[in-house]
């Protein structure tokens, strides 16, 4: 298999550059772009694309094994993806009863800061799955990880509404370029079960 410091080189034209970004990448897993800036040859473009082979490549091996979400950090690696969307997109995880994960759908693609959508939009794809619970992630492009009004308000509405369906709701997590931000974690009282008690 070839390895990630010869696609680096590759992508940057000179192989010993692309074996110092993987060596500096390995100690700081969470480099943003403009870290690797500092690289001869590694300009904002370059780093950004050499940053998404990464993160492929831990969603390609996260996904050769069965997942188990156990906290927000294992929602943000799974859906890193989501954070070099220009448009806001609204994504469910369906879960089974160990909280592996069955499926990954998104839900609604919206605009540059908004995506609307309706609860039972996210429970249909929970009830095809035969999903125990589920995970509602978003992205915030502007690459504030902050929750609007908005935010808190549909993660309310749904909490209510997979109550009534016996789905629990595990979490809401907001992705962006400078992170992540769990609701469950900083408004628990909205959810009636989280991953730590499931």
């Amino acid at each position: 298999m070839t390895s990630l410091t010869e696609i680096f080189g590759r992508i940057i034209g000179d192989e010993f550059v692309g074996y110092k970004v993987a060596e500096y990448l390995r100690e700081n897993p969470h480099a943003k772009a403009s870290d690797l800036c500092k690289f001869n040859k590694v300009g904002i473009a370059t780093a950004t694309t050499l940053l998404m082979v990464m993160e492929s490549s831990a969603e390609y091996l996260a996904g050769t094994k069965e997942l188990c979400i156990t906290d927000p950090d294992t929602i943000a690696t799974r859906l890193a993806w989501l954070k070099w969307e220009e448009q806001e997109n609204l994504v469910v995880m369906t879960l089974d009863s160990a909280n592996h994960v069955i499926d990954t759908h998104v839900v609604t693609k919206g605009l540059i800061n908004q995506t609307p959508f309706h609860p039972r939009e996210v429970l249909r794809h929970a009830i095809r799955d035969n999903a125990v619970s589920i995970v509602l992630a978003h992205n915030h492009p502007s690459g504030s990880t902050e929750p609007s009004p908005e935010d808190i308000s549909i993660t309310r509405v749904l909490a209510a509404a997979c109550k009534i369906m016996q789905i629990a709701f595990l979490d809401h997590v907001i992705i962006s370029k400078s992170g992540y931000y769990s609701i469950c974690r900083n408004y628990p009282e909205i959810f009636e079960m989280t991953l730590a008690k499931h």
